[in-house]
Protein backbone atom coordinates (compact mmCIF):
# COMPACT_ATOMS: atom_id res chain seq x y z
CA UNK A 1 0.00 0.00 0.00
CA UNK A 2 2.23 3.09 -1.38
CA UNK A 3 -1.19 5.38 -3.02
CA UNK A 4 -4.31 4.63 -1.16
CA UNK A 5 -7.66 6.49 -1.48
CA UNK A 6 -9.99 6.40 1.53
CA UNK A 7 -13.93 6.78 0.18
CA UNK A 8 -16.96 6.59 2.20
CA UNK A 9 -20.58 6.34 1.60
CA UNK A 10 -21.41 9.42 3.21
CA UNK A 11 -20.09 12.66 4.69
CA UNK A 12 -19.61 10.97 8.48
CA UNK A 13 -18.42 7.94 7.22
CA UNK A 14 -15.52 8.50 9.12
CA UNK A 15 -13.03 9.05 6.49
CA UNK A 16 -10.86 11.58 7.80
CA UNK A 17 -10.40 9.84 10.94
CA UNK A 18 -9.54 6.64 9.49
CA UNK A 19 -7.05 8.57 7.30
CA UNK A 20 -5.41 10.17 9.78
CA UNK A 21 -4.85 6.72 11.70
CA UNK A 22 -3.53 5.36 8.87
CA UNK A 23 -1.31 7.61 7.98
CA UNK A 24 0.03 7.91 11.60
CA UNK A 25 0.53 3.86 11.34
CA UNK A 26 2.24 3.97 7.67
CA UNK A 27 4.19 7.50 8.40
CA UNK A 28 2.43 8.92 5.11
CA UNK A 29 1.16 12.28 4.37
CA UNK A 30 -2.50 12.45 4.24
CA UNK A 31 -4.77 14.88 2.14
CA UNK A 32 -8.17 15.98 2.99
CA UNK A 33 -10.25 16.75 -0.28
CA UNK A 34 -12.01 18.99 1.74
CA UNK A 35 -9.09 21.37 2.74
CA UNK A 36 -7.79 20.89 -1.48
CA UNK A 37 -11.43 22.43 -2.37
CA UNK A 38 -12.27 24.96 0.02
CA UNK A 39 -10.50 28.30 0.30
CA UNK A 40 -11.09 30.45 3.19
CA UNK A 41 -14.39 31.68 3.86
CA UNK A 42 -16.10 28.57 2.05
CA UNK A 43 -14.95 29.40 -1.40
CA UNK A 44 -14.77 26.80 -3.81
CA UNK A 45 -11.09 26.33 -5.71
CA UNK A 46 -11.83 26.15 -9.70
CA UNK A 47 -12.08 22.67 -10.85
CA UNK A 48 -8.44 23.34 -12.67
CA UNK A 49 -7.35 24.02 -9.48
CA UNK A 50 -8.90 21.13 -7.72
CA UNK A 51 -8.16 18.73 -10.41
CA UNK A 52 -3.99 20.22 -10.84
CA UNK A 53 -3.48 20.15 -6.63
CA UNK A 54 -4.81 16.32 -6.67
CA UNK A 55 -2.61 15.36 -9.89
CA UNK A 56 0.83 16.83 -8.33
CA UNK A 57 0.17 14.63 -5.24
CA UNK A 58 -0.87 11.54 -6.77
CA UNK A 59 2.55 11.86 -8.91
CA UNK A 60 4.72 11.33 -5.60
CA UNK A 61 5.29 8.04 -4.58
CA UNK A 62 2.83 7.55 -1.56
CA UNK A 63 0.10 8.96 0.05
CA UNK A 64 -3.38 8.73 1.41
CA UNK A 65 -6.40 10.84 -0.25
CA UNK A 66 -9.36 11.00 1.62
CA UNK A 67 -12.96 12.00 0.21
CA UNK A 68 -15.35 11.72 -1.98
CA UNK A 69 -15.11 14.10 -5.13
CA UNK A 70 -16.30 12.72 -7.76
CA UNK A 71 -15.04 15.16 -10.43
CA UNK A 72 -11.56 14.07 -9.64
CA UNK A 73 -12.16 10.99 -8.95
CA UNK A 74 -10.87 9.66 -12.33
CA UNK A 75 -7.16 10.79 -11.19
CA UNK A 76 -7.09 9.23 -7.81
CA UNK A 77 -8.31 6.39 -9.15
CA UNK A 78 -5.86 5.48 -11.94
CA UNK A 79 -2.99 6.20 -9.54
CA UNK A 80 -3.66 4.73 -6.32
CA UNK A 81 -3.21 0.66 -5.87
CA UNK A 82 -5.67 0.69 -2.83
CA UNK A 83 -9.08 2.09 -2.37
CA UNK A 84 -10.35 1.32 0.81
CA UNK A 85 -14.14 2.23 1.35
CA UNK A 86 -15.42 2.87 5.09
CA UNK A 87 -19.28 1.49 4.21
CA UNK A 88 -21.07 2.93 7.39
CA UNK A 89 -24.86 2.74 7.87
CA UNK A 90 -26.75 6.41 6.65
CA UNK A 91 -28.20 7.28 10.78
CA UNK A 92 -24.35 6.56 11.63
CA UNK A 93 -23.51 8.99 9.27
CA UNK A 94 -25.56 11.59 10.13
CA UNK A 95 -25.07 11.45 13.77
CA UNK A 96 -21.57 11.92 13.10
CA UNK A 97 -21.91 14.91 11.29
CA UNK A 98 -24.31 16.59 13.92
CA UNK A 99 -22.06 15.68 16.22
CA UNK A 100 -19.06 17.30 14.22
CA UNK A 101 -20.89 20.18 13.77
CA UNK A 102 -21.63 20.69 17.76
CA UNK A 103 -18.24 19.47 18.43
CA UNK A 104 -16.19 22.37 16.45
CA UNK A 105 -19.03 25.26 16.07
CA UNK A 106 -16.91 28.32 15.60
CA UNK A 107 -13.52 26.07 14.57
CA UNK A 108 -12.19 24.79 11.46
CA UNK A 109 -11.64 21.59 11.36
CA UNK A 110 -8.06 20.16 10.56
CA UNK A 111 -9.33 18.25 7.89
CA UNK A 112 -11.10 21.32 6.32
CA UNK A 113 -9.53 24.32 3.94
CA UNK A 114 -8.08 27.13 6.10
CA UNK A 115 -10.66 29.56 7.32
CA UNK A 116 -13.48 27.39 6.98
CA UNK A 117 -14.92 27.05 10.19
CA UNK A 118 -17.73 24.98 10.71
CA UNK A 119 -21.54 25.04 9.74
CA UNK A 120 -24.56 22.96 9.33
CA UNK A 121 -27.02 23.85 6.64
CA UNK A 122 -30.42 21.66 6.40
CA UNK A 123 -29.56 21.16 2.82
CA UNK A 124 -26.44 19.25 3.28
CA UNK A 125 -28.40 17.14 5.92
CA UNK A 126 -30.95 16.34 2.80
CA UNK A 127 -27.81 15.27 0.54
CA UNK A 128 -26.33 12.50 2.89
CA UNK A 129 -30.29 11.25 3.67
CA UNK A 130 -31.27 11.64 -0.25
CA UNK A 131 -27.86 10.23 -2.13
CA UNK A 132 -26.55 7.90 0.14
CA UNK A 133 -28.13 4.69 -1.63
CA UNK A 134 -27.11 6.07 -5.02
CA UNK A 135 -24.27 6.57 -4.19
CA UNK A 136 -23.54 3.34 -2.76
CA UNK A 137 -24.61 1.53 -5.65
CA UNK A 138 -22.60 3.68 -7.92
CA UNK A 139 -19.52 2.70 -5.49
CA UNK A 140 -20.34 -1.05 -6.15
CA UNK A 141 -20.39 -0.57 -10.18
CA UNK A 142 -17.02 1.42 -9.47
CA UNK A 143 -15.55 -1.56 -7.64
CA UNK A 144 -16.78 -4.07 -10.71
CA UNK A 145 -15.12 -1.83 -12.98
CA UNK A 146 -12.17 -1.75 -11.46
CA UNK A 147 -11.69 -5.56 -10.64
CA UNK A 148 -12.37 -5.99 -14.15
CA UNK A 149 -10.17 -3.55 -15.46
CA UNK A 150 -7.30 -2.94 -12.85
CA UNK A 151 -7.90 -6.15 -11.05
CA UNK A 152 -3.71 -5.10 -9.21
CA UNK A 153 -5.80 -2.99 -7.25
CA UNK A 154 -6.60 -3.81 -4.16
CA UNK A 155 -10.27 -2.90 -2.91
CA UNK A 156 -10.74 -2.81 1.08
CA UNK A 157 -14.77 -2.76 2.45
CA UNK A 158 -14.75 -1.62 6.21
CA UNK A 159 -18.47 -2.13 6.99
CA UNK A 160 -17.77 -1.19 10.99
CA UNK A 161 -16.11 0.09 14.04
CA UNK A 162 -14.92 -3.73 14.84
CA UNK A 163 -13.72 -4.13 11.47
CA UNK A 164 -11.56 -1.03 11.44
CA UNK A 165 -10.58 -1.35 14.30
CA UNK A 166 -9.02 -5.07 13.47
CA UNK A 167 -7.90 -3.37 10.39
CA UNK A 168 -5.76 -0.82 11.64
CA UNK A 169 -4.22 -2.87 14.32
CA UNK A 170 -3.23 -5.98 12.21
CA UNK A 171 -1.48 -2.85 9.90
CA UNK A 172 0.17 -1.39 12.92
CA UNK A 173 1.34 -4.86 14.01
CA UNK A 174 2.68 -5.75 10.25
CA UNK A 175 4.27 -2.34 10.13
CA UNK A 176 5.36 -2.59 13.39
CA UNK A 177 7.16 -5.81 12.99
CA UNK A 178 8.64 -5.15 9.41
Amino acid sequence: MDRIMVLGASAGAGKSTFAKKLGKILDYHVYHLDALFWKPGWVEATLNEFRASQERITSTSNWIIEGNYSNSYDIRVKQADTIIYIDAPRLLCLYRVLKRWVTHIGKTRSDMGKGCNEKMEWSFLTFIWTTYYPRKEKMKKRFEEIHQTSPEKTIIVLQNKAEIANFLHELQTNHTNL
